[in-house]
């Protein structure tokens, strides 16, 4: 297994006790950006279109 694969699989275990700024989120501007690593720990898509949603948005409710 390649370290590509080994970081797109890893996860922390969920709830996180303590977000870690860089692993868990970053700050830009006023806003906290969530991470993939973040994303894949919580288990699926939120529904509310994430910058690094691993899921591929499949819960965000589409615009009519």
């Amino acid at each position: 297994m390649n370290e590509e694969t080994d970081s797109t699989q890893e996860r922390d275990s969920w709830p996180i006790q303590r977000m870690i700024e860089g692993r868990h989120y970053y700050l830009e501007g006023n806003y906290v950006v969530f991470t993939a690593l973040y994303h894949r720990s919580r288990g699926d898509c939120c529904g509310s279109a994430c910058r690094h949603c691993p899921f591929g948005h499949r819960n965000v409710k589409r615009r009519v």
